[in-house]
């Protein structure tokens, strides 16, 4: 039997393996800029209750994720790249040590260990847990809820402990991201009180305190926000965001048809194994409706979701760990079986794919990464464009960009960065700023600060090819 000292060890030996090599070697991307730059905006003005996206509110999604960053720059001391993503990779490391400690009893020793392997080693987590984005966190604090619900129903403790704990990572999970997670939450819930007929569990005045709880913690913060900002725009814009997922709009046939199959992806390469679970294995009868259940609650939310004709792959991750659950406890208890054609000789033959899996997440992670870093290192293009705007613009002096969203270059910017929502806004001492192309021709013929003119420096162009134009006001030139 492993004990409960050597799993963490084995745990925190592949999880640090996996994400932490040239975790900030690579440049910030993607949407990266919109969970950095708002907690950067947080620190600079201290209002950690309306996140901005220069000089504009950010409606899109809550803030959690903007203030673990920011709690990390101040905790460490450094803006940099590895501060940044380090929230995504704590709280993937946290979902595995609650699955070798809060669901050891459930799953046994080596279950509880290969599920927190599993979760640590399929190339979504892995990828979403390298980066600064909302899917790492969201995700584990979905994953969390789950383990603590099944860990708790399943050891048969008291309601109050099977719905409370999970609350808490529900609650937060809604700051994370909103409410798409209690799909697959109650997808697992309503598939296990089917299967074992316990749906007084439902009634129980917990659920209900529980459910008060995890509209609380949401409350705490929005009903500040709220006040704080044009309450009418702000629900619109929360309407907007949600409407949105379920529309057509811009509705694509052939890439809404691909969302399953690359959902499935995500889970790579574990998903490979579920062909070979074999419920009739389960010794044990509650083993195997709490396969089943598993089951229903894992495939009836991802495909629901990945219908909806706004749906990305990505909104299915939450499945993740409850599919990292039934792998564990099929592995555990033999129920995973070849095919009669394709039997494979040898009693230690899962053991070995196992094996051979966590290793290719090792590589991955361990020597993968790394790697890319250095191929890519002189062709980071976010990085080259900032050092084009440090070399102009003296660090001593204001930057001011004007509507401006959240364009990952201005995390590399040396000189203090203001932002403007127009150039009729920039103060009378500004000396350099940042526009727009569409903005350009109004910044070149705006007589703003004359008898000084605004005179173009450079064009920069970001990691997307758009581009910044740069200016700085200075007397005028001859022929002017």
């Amino acid at each position: 039997m492993i004990s409960r000292n050597r799993s963490l060890l084995i745990v925190l030996l592949v999880w640090a393996t996996i994400y932490l090599p040239a975790l900030g070697s690579l440049a910030i991307k993607g949407e990266e800029g919109r969970r950095i730059l708002p907690a950067v905006r947080m620190i600079e003005t201290g209002d950690y209750i309306v996140p901005r996206v220069g000089s504009t509110t950010y409606f899109r999604k809550p803030p959690l994720v903007n203030w673990l960053v920011a709690v990390s720059f101040k905790v460490f001391g450094v803006r940099n790249e590895w501060t940044a993503r380090l929230p995504s990779a704590l709280s993937v490391l946290v979902v595995a040590i609650a699955f070798v400690t809060v669901a050891r009893v459930s799953l046994g020793p080596s279950g509880s260990t290969i599920a927190a392997l599993i979760w640590l080693t399929n190339i979504g987590i892995i990828e979403k847990g390298r980066l600064i984005e909302i899917e790492g966190l969201y995700v584990s604090l979905s994953g969390l809820a789950i383990i603590f619900w099944l860990s708790f129903w399943s050891q048969e403790k008291s309601p109050w402990l099977i719905w409370l704990p999970a609350s808490i990572f529900l609650g937060l999970a809604l700051l994370a991201k909103g409410p798409l997670h209690l799909v697959f939450f109650y997808g697992i819930v309503f598939a296990v009180l089917w299967q074992t007929k316990r749906w007084r569990l439902l009634v129980h005045p917990a659920h209900f305190a529980a459910v008060a709880i995890m509209l609380a913690i949401f409350a705490a913060w929005a009903i500040p926000f709220l006040q704080s900002t044009t309450t009418q725009v702000a629900l619109h814009k929360w309407s907007a965001q949600f409407s949105g997922r379920l529309s057509a709009t811009g509705f694509n046939f052939l890439s809404w048809g691909q969302n399953v199959p690359r959902s499935l992806v995500y889970f790579l390469p574990w998903v490979i194994l579920f062909p070979f679970v074999r419920f009739t294995k389960f010794q044990d009868e509650a083993q195997r409706q709490l396969a089943h259940a598993l089951t229903w609650g894992i495939v009836g939310p991802l495909i629901v979701v990945n219908l909806v004709p706004g749906a990305l792959p990505r909104y299915s991750m939450p499945a993740v760990v409850p599919a990292s659950w039934l792998l564990a406890m099929s592995y555990a208890g033999n129920a995973l079986d070849w095919p009669h054609k394709l039997r494979l000789r040898g009693e230690g033959v899962w053991a070995k794919v196992v094996a051979g899996f966590v290793g290719l997440g090792l590589v991955i992670g361990g020597i993968g990464y790394p790697f890319t870093a250095l191929v890519l290192r002189n062709r980071q293009q976010v990085k080259k464009a900032a050092a084009e705007i440090n070399a102009i613009v003296p660090a001593s002096e204001t930057l001011y960009a004007v509507n401006s969203d959240y364009q990952p270059v201005f995390f590399y910017v040396k000189a203090p960065l203001n932002y403007a929502t127009e150039i009729t806004k920039l103060p009378a001492n500004t000396h350099y700023f940042l526009v727009q192309t569409e903005n350009e021709q109004e910044a070149i013929n705006t007589q703003k600060w004359a008898p000084r003119w605004a005179h173009q420096l450079a064009r920069i162009k970001d990691s997307h090819k758009r581009e910044m134009v740069l200016f700085e006001v200075g007397p005028p030139r001859k022929g002017r």
